[in-house]
């Protein structure tokens, strides 16, 4: 990455945006806690393409919904322990004895129908790289969602055109549906689209999309 250009305090800024103390402008959402200002500088939207990091993704986008992202990231330590790192294959093992330990774990989101969403989307992970014909399905996860990637990415200028689904993120989340993938909708599709790198939907103006 480029070394970030600060921006001028007296230029006016595009809703959505915000001149942080460092001279550097970021989303307003990244701009005022630090773990979202370090996540959004040093993670978000740079591309993840290994079925163990998509799934994890995938997993606590799901845990999100109705949530912040705030409170999600702040347990994420917690998440990857409780979860054997997100690996698939562990996870897809799990048992309802498993689910009733997570739901007295502390430190993660102890919602039961998430937990259990987690589980099934492991085990529909594990089904689609190994099942049917392999020349008609993708490798793995990872694989799956990138083939969704659009063919430009939207450019909006102010928080109201940052776009809350795309037509790939629709097509991605009826795809991983009919797989058996739950807590998959459009919107929260296209925040995992948005957090691996397959699209970009920063608003233009921040240090890390300045034009």
């Amino acid at each position: 990455m480029n070394t970030p250009l600060t921006q001028s305090a007296d230029l006016p800024l595009a809703s959505g945006l915000t001149l942080c103390d460092d001279g550097l402008v970021r989303p307003s959402w990244a701009s005022h806690d630090e773990l979202l200002r370090s996540y959004y500088d040093t993670e978000w939207g740079l591309p993840v393409h290994d079925e163990a990091g998509v799934f994890e993704r995938l997993v606590l986008e799901g845990f999100q919904a109705g949530l912040s992202w705030r409170t999600v990231l702040a347990k994420r330590e917690a998440f990857r322990q409780a979860f054997d790192g997100f690996v698939p294959d562990r996870v897809a093992t799990f048992t309802s004895d498993d689910v009733d330990r997570l739901v007295s774990t502390p430190g993660i989101i102890r919602n039961r129908g998430k937990i259990e969403a987690a589980i099934d989307n492991a085990r529909a992970t594990v089904e689609m790289r190994s099942s049917g014909d392999s020349s008609h399905r993708p490798a793995h996860l990872g694989e799956l969602v990138w083939s969704y990637r659009p063919t430009r990415d939207p450019l909006p200028r102010s928080q109201g055109e940052v776009p809350t689904q795309l037509p790939e993120s629709v097509a991605l989340a009826k795809d991983l549906k009919a797989r058996g993938f739950r807590f998959v909708g459009p919107t929260t599709m296209l925040a995992l689209m948005a957090a691996i790198g397959i699209v970009n939907t920063d608003i233009v103006g921040t240090h890390r999309r300045p034009a």
